[in-house]
């Protein structure tokens, strides 16, 4: 398959998908997409972290996912700037093929690729692996599925909201899995090592 073909393609399942949406659902893709919204939530984890694994390991983690997500976030940022791939809202196929935008034009010019999936994603994969990991004789499974599955509608919300194509939430979430988990590993090793 081509490049120009790969695009054709992401453009269309994009398009597709961005236009599954419809004004009842609006309100609920924005508030996802809205990072504000899931600060709480985020409190409440580290709570949970704290409580789980103890103060030593919990910080350890909680500084491993704040490394993750520095990390992550630059990045992407860096990978914007230099691929100047434009976001679907500003891509002149979409708004010829009538692009769902119902919230108008979003974000920063170029979009390739997702900083919201690849931080979502990130987030899941080394809060996730912090519990299991360092406290391995207890199942985080029912946080696993809830927190991954949060993240794909995260990442989902992006399409919905004409912010990104599907390209550039699957490499962003692609991305955030792999950072975080290396981080999420390397804290691990580092927390063993320590004896904390």
């Amino acid at each position: 398959m081509s490049l120009e073909s790969l695009i054709q393609w992401d453009q269309q399942a994009s398009l597709w998908l961005n236009k599954l949406g419809n004004a009842t659902w609006d309100p609920f893709w924005l508030m996802l997409s809205d990072t504000r919204f899931w600060f709480p939530a985020y409190g409440i984890i580290m709570l949970f972290l704290f409580r789980e694994l103890g103060w030593k390991k919990g910080l350890a983690v909680l500084l491993s996912i704040i490394v993750m997500l520095v990390t992550v976030d630059q990045s992407c940022n860096g990978f914007k700037a230099g691929l100047e791939r434009l976001r679907p809202c500003y891509n002149a196929w979409m708004i010829a093929h009538d692009i769902r935008l119902p919230y108008g034009v979003t974000g920063h010019l170029f979009g390739f690729f997702s900083a919201h999936a690849a931080n979502t994603f990130g987030f899941a994969a080394t809060s996730f692996l912090g519990f299991q990991l360092n406290r391995p004789k207890r199942s985080y499974r029912v946080y696993g599925w809830c927190v991954f599955i949060w993240a794909a509608l995260v990442a989902y919300s992006r399409i919905m909201m004409g912010a990104h194509f599907l390209g550039d939430v699957l490499v962003g979430a692609c991305y955030g899995l792999a950072v975080g988990a290396a981080i999420a590993c390397l804290t691990h090793y580092l927390i063993v090592k320590a004896r904390l």
